[in-house]
């Protein structure tokens, strides 16, 4: 997600400090509610799975088949959004990815087979996959103009929104159908499109630095490469835990621990409350600890909590252990970006955002064919697995670092 070549934006302090102080405050408030509107959105989708899944007559494999629409539609479109925020900017790509993910929620109800489910999933991955790459890109120019680290404010923005959309939906699943709560987001999305975007579309992309952006690699080159990479298999291995929760919680309290339907759909909520939480206090959490030994004790945090989630013989138990994987993922996916963003730049947060990405959407596919292959227990904690291993190479890349025109 390269910055764009947008005209300087006054820094706070400087000539025409108060206006560029007002404008960006304007930029990140408007960020702030797609972040959440996303995170909104996604839970709603998810925490009708179970309904959905019934609806279609779906088995585990069959439905890991139909999320696997969610998968490549994304993938597709985060290869190519890049190329569409330099040509059209960040602020219009999420706009637009905002609306188009809003219309397409409404999609899966309508649908009778994991064949037909799995063809609009498509259509929501494309969207979801969109927003996400520009809405990231648009906070990376915000945060290097506004010169403060405030991009875990905007996942905890996402994580918020996904609590609240999981808890409405646990309130709603046992009295209104997947197609009419849909539906309703579908409108409450649209609205909040129609009310934030114009902020976004009104004001350009600041830049902060030009002399640095001009200094950043459009393309990333060799052992720079390899460490951005590295951050980004971070990102995936803790974002492929965000993703089998939001999929496959919900779906594991009420298959195999018997919950109630509300009870079910609060795991999600309560995992995303603890995220919330997580990156809200995430600052301080940094400036106590340091990058290295945040990533490693919330990876070592997440693998004990998910093994309690996935294992535990009570409902109860397992919603505890939902909570404390929240608490353990919530900083490691930023600070992995971050990471690859200081050695890399721009190029590095795109790369590593990508790879991120993908694994919370490549992740609960994977666990549906595992489901079917063992058990969906079993297959849970492999997010414990990959969490412990995102420790593990946090801590071994401690200290890497990317010599001169590397």
């Amino acid at each position: 997600m390269p910055l764009l070549n947008k005209p300087r934006t006054a820094v706070p302090g400087g000539p025409g400090g108060i206006t560029a102080s007002a404008s960006l405050s304007r930029l990140r408030t408007a960020l702030t509610v797609f972040f959440a509107l996303d995170g909104f959105l996604f839970a709603g989708w998810v925490v009708r799975i179970p309904a959905i899944k019934e609806q279609t007559g779906s088995s585990a494999s069959d439905l890991g088949l139909a999320l696997l629409g969610v998968s490549a539609g994304a993938v597709v479109t985060m290869t190519l959004t890049g190329r569409l925020c330099r040509r059209y900017g960040s602020h219009p790509v999420t706009v637009v990815s905002g609306a188009l993910m809003s219309l397409s929620i409404a999609l899966p109800p309508l649908t009778h087979s994991a064949l037909a489910l799995g063809l609009v999933l498509l259509v929501f991955g494309a969207a979801y996959g969109g927003v996400n790459v520009a809405m990231n890109s648009a906070a990376v120019d915000l945060v290097a103009a506004m010169r403060r680290p405030v991009m875990p404010s905007f996942h905890a923005a996402f994580s918020l929104g996904g609590m609240i959309g999981a808890g409405l939906g646990g309130l709603v699943a046992g009295g209104l159908s997947p197609t009419a709560h849909l539906l309703t987001l579908t409108v409450i999305g649209l609205l909040v499109t129609g009310v934030a975007g114009p902020v976004l579309l009104r004001h350009p992309a600041p830049v902060a630095d030009r002399a640095k952006k001009e200094r950043a690699p459009s393309r990333l080159k060799g052992r720079t490469r390899r460490i951005v990479v590295l951050f980004g298999v971070i990102a995936l291995c803790t974002a492929y835990g965000e993703g089998a929760m939001a999929d496959w919680g919900a779906l594991h309290l009420e298959q195999d621990l018997h919950a109630h339907p509300g009870i079910a759909a609060a795991g999600y909520s309560l995992f995303a409350l603890a995220m919330t939480a997580g990156r809200l206090s995430g600052t301080a959490l940094l400036e106590r600890l340091g990058q290295t030994r945040t990533l490693v004790a919330g990876g070592t945090t997440a693998a004990a909590g998910m093994l309690l989630g996935a294992l535990a013989p009570t409902a109860w138990l397992a919603l505890l252990g939902f909570a404390v994987t929240g608490l353990g993922l919530a900083n490691i996916f930023p600070v992995a970006v971050a990471r690859a963003g200081a050695l890399a730049g721009p190029g590095g947060v795109a790369a590593a955002s990508t790879l991120g990405y993908g694994g919370m959407l490549l992740g609960p596919p994977a666990i549906g064919f595992l489901a079917d292959w063992f058990s969906l227990p079993v297959a849970l904690t492999t997010v414990a697995a990959l969490a412990g291993g995102a420790a593990l190479i946090g801590y071994t890349a401690r200290k890497v670092s990317v010599p001169q025109g590397g």
